[in-house]
């Protein structure tokens, strides 16, 4: 086994990804949980997203969760946009951390924002010059990066391209979405390969989904290759809703288990997030995927 890293970053994404996938629970619920997440030692939170309510109806609120959200210190938080109006809506509500998503699939793309990936690379240009003229970084988020529910097999070469476009247009770090979890640790390899090949330098950040249930080989895979920061979600929570079949992002607390057990630091206190994801459970009112709630006693890992 190649060396490994001796820490890891975990950005929470559960109140945004997460919560958009579940039936719209009440403003305050959000908060509670945004805040027991910002308590639980983690120090990256996707908050919330700025897109028009009639896409995603579940962020409706995203302006006054924010404005109600305890803000943690030594928490980096985030928001996801998908347009200029959306990073206007972030900016002005004081983030200084902002991301914004292609697809590699023109056919997700399409259903996704309504327009090609080279028309949404068009427009990403243009959003990352307005972020940094207004002191913010841009993060951009390539979807379907290891699959598409409409196309099938993405082509690693043509994520590194897409890579490619956004660096030269200025993109502050990029991101990978197994969108629908397809990925495989072969496919994560081939992926991460490419993209080195020509970036050796930018900010990655792998996101799985756990749809097939690779989600913690493929995360191995990726620190074998090197990478230390991952997306996971709160009890599981999560998916596309433009992606059919698409389960819940990899769980919070199982990804920190796994690294724990392996002599991993990631700054998390695992019982305080195993606790998170029992409240995110009766926050949305359903059973969530988690492994790690109904495994009984846990052992106290470093």
């Amino acid at each position: 086994m190649s060396q490994l890293p001796g820490a890891v970053s975990i950005r929470e994404v559960g109140p945004r990804d997460g919560l958009q996938n579940e039936d719209p629970i009440p403003t305050d619920a959000k908060v509670r949980l945004l805040d027991a997440l910002s308590a639980t030692g983690v120090r990256r939170i996707e908050a919330v997203s700025f897109v028009h309510p009639r896409a995603i109806p579940q962020m409706a609120d995203a302006d006054q969760v924010w404005a109600a959200a305890t803000r943690a210190p030594g928490v980096r938080y985030s928001a996801l946009v998908p347009n200029s109006r959306g990073a206007q809506r972030a900016l002005a509500a004081g983030f200084t951390e902002i991301e914004v998503v292609v697809s590699a699939s023109d056919t997700h793309n399409r259903r996704n924002v309504n327009r090609s990936t080279d028309e949404s690379l068009d427009d990403i240009a243009e959003l990352i010059e307005l972020l940094h003229g207004a002191g913010a970084t841009a993060e951009v988020i390539v979807a379907t990066s290891f699959g598409c529910p409409y196309e099938g097999d993405v082509d690693p070469v043509r994520v590194a391209r897409i890579v490619d476009r956004v660096v030269a247009d200025g993109a502050d770090r990029v991101a990978f979405g197994d969108t629908t979890g397809m990925g495989t640790p072969r496919r994560v390899r081939e992926l991460v390969t490419a993209v080195r090949s020509s970036q050796p330098e930018i900010p990655v950040l792998l996101h799985f989904h756990n749809t097939r249930g690779t989600a913690l080989a493929n995360l191995l895979t990726a620190l074998e290759l090197g990478i230390t920061e991952f997306d996971a979600s709160i009890g599981g929570l999560g998916g596309c809703p433009y992606a059919p079949g698409a389960s819940g992002n990899v769980a919070t607390e199982e990804v920190v288990h796994m690294l724990h057990d392996m002599g991993i630091d990631t700054g998390i206190d695992l019982d305080a997030l195993v606790e998170v994801a029992e409240l995110a459970e009766k926050l949305v009112g359903r059973q969530l995927p988690s492994g790690v709630l109904r495994a009984g006693p846990r052992t106290r890992l470093a």
